[in-house]
């Protein structure tokens, strides 16, 4: 099983790479981690990733995708695996497809704005402790006050409300061409892969159920 999830920060990709993880035994490989990874086993490749960054540049496409390939040979990918945060960009998927590496779907978690507004603006944390509380759906017993340590609460800088507007332009303007771009494939009856589109505003058990009977 090879997947490539999308969706806005707030959506629920986190909760249901993990669910995908252990229902089909494949590794949810984020950008993120493999590139700290990749600077971290001081490869041939990893050295140059490590260059790149402390000049504080972009890591190419090309290197990106040269990385995933390194990765993919890894044992626990030989039954699949689920690609979070790449491709972003229809070059990026048209590099991955240039390279061999197969997705059998990709599957988009939509959440209107104003939703994920409310829960990413809405969440509040006691620093301290790393606990953390939502004024909708999961309040403190007094308001920014936590519930243990009577300490206030902080809202991050990741979720305030301008923060969250700008990560939802910022993703919109590279997420939809690519979105576009997997939609298309599928009406025209591309091989690979298949587009599915799940409701990310129902329970996480109503999207399993919506992942489970799509993957079947």
């Amino acid at each position: 099983m090879r997947i490539i999830l999308l969706g806005a920060p707030g959506a629920g990709k986190g909760t249901q790479a993990r669910f995908l993880s252990e229902l089909y035994h494949v590794p949810v490989i984020s950008t993120g981690e493999m590139l700290r990874e990749a600077v971290q086993s001081q490869s041939k490749l990893g050295l140059l990733v490590k260059s790149i960054m402390e000049k504080g540049a972009l890591v190419s496409d090309g290197i990106m995708v040269d990385l995933i390939k390194e990765r993919l040979k890894q044992k626990d990918c030989s039954s699949g695996y689920l690609l979070d945060g790449f491709p972003r960009t229809i070059p990026q998927a048209e590099a991955l497809k240039e390279n061999g590496i197969v997705v059998d779907y990709v599957i988009n978690i939509h959440v209107h704005d104003e939703e994920i507004k409310k829960r990413l603006s809405g969440r509040r944390v006691h620093l301290a402790s790393g606990r953390t509380y939502h004024n909708l759906y999961n309040p403190p017993k007094r308001p920014n006050i936590d519930d243990e340590s009577g300490e206030p609460l902080v809202t991050r800088d990741d979720d305030a409300l301008a923060t969250v507007e700008r990560r939802l332009r910022v993703y919109h303007e590279m997420s939809e061409p690519l979105i576009a771009y997997y939609r298309s494939c599928a009406k025209n009856n591309t091989p690979h892969p298949v587009y599915i589109l799940l409701d990310g505003t129902k329970t996480i058990d109503g999207i399993r159920q919506q992942l489970t009977h799509s993957l079947k």
